[in-house]
């Protein structure tokens, strides 16, 4: 999959495909475009998947791609973020895989600091620290800091890596999909703890070079209604008997409230 190569669907050496899910995304969606229109690195494509909307979103998400041909708009049925990533990723023609939520920003020099970061651990994928934002774009809470070494043990007690810092180049191992039988519910976990079995290891820049938005009804930061889904994952995705999946619903709940409540 190496080799710069035309539209037709392809790796084009170099290029970073954000891919972008987005269902009632309009309040948010202006601000998250505009932090990819201000990257220090350009060679982009952003691809927005509308996810059955029914607010304004596809007026705002059209709007841009009337200013930037980098921005392509697809629609589709309500069938769930994982389905709308996976749409996405399989237009996607970038060497580089990005996934960047519809209320989430990044800070200009992401993508120049985080490909630079990756070649110089010659890794396939890599993620960074990141900052919170309320709903008014207010930094909350303090940062969440990058592990500075990933492995597949670290992943298997929990996520590791922030899904807005992650980044993939599938030029060695090609495309990675979500799995979309878990409902898109930690299919961005499932989807990154395979990308890290692929060598072992992903590597975490220590610098804050993106922004989460946590919401009054975030489903992430609902620790409690996330418990059930959590050992669910563990237990029948993982495969882990009884006592390791308490065990780490034990760390991940304890993570949880230092990460929110800190």
């Amino acid at each position: 999959m190496t080799g710069e190569i035309d539209w037709l669907g392809k790796e084009i050496k170099g290029k970073v495909s954000i891919i972008t899910p987005c269902y009632n995304g309009a309040k948010y969606i202006g601000e998250t475009i505009e932090s990819v229109f201000s990257q220090t690195y350009t060679d982009w494509e952003l691809i927005i998947v509308d996810d059955g909307s029914k607010d304004n979103s596809a007026e705002v998400i059209k709007k841009y791609c009337d200013m930037d041909r980098r921005i392509r708009y697809v629609y589709q049925n309500n069938a769930g973020s994982a389905a709308a990533r996976n749409n996405a990723i399989h237009r996607a023609q970038g060497q580089y895989i990005a996934l960047l939520d519809a209320d989430d920003i990044w800070m200009p020099e992401f993508l120049e600091k985080q490909i630079a970061f990756m070649k110089e651990k010659k890794a396939v994928c890599v993620c960074c620290s990141y900052g919170r934002i309320d709903e008014n774009s207010k930094s909350i809470l303090t940062p969440v800091k990058a592990m500075p070494v990933i492995t597949v043990k670290d992943m298997m007690v929990m996520n590791h890596i922030g899904c807005l810092t992650g980044l993939y180049d599938c030029s060695r191992y090609g495309k990675i999909y979500l799995d979309e039988k878990l409902n898109s519910i930690r299919d961005d976990y499932a989807y990154w703890l395979e990308i890290v079995k692929l060598e072992g290891r992903a590597y975490g820049n220590q610098e804050v070079l993106a922004y989460y938005r946590v919401l009054p009804c975030s489903t992430t930061g609902n620790k409690k209604k996330l418990i059930g889904k959590q050992y669910d994952f563990y237990h029948n995705y993982l495969k882990l008997n009884l006592f390791r999946c308490l065990m780490n619903i034990l760390r991940w709940g304890i993570s949880g409230v230092i990460k929110f409540y800190k």
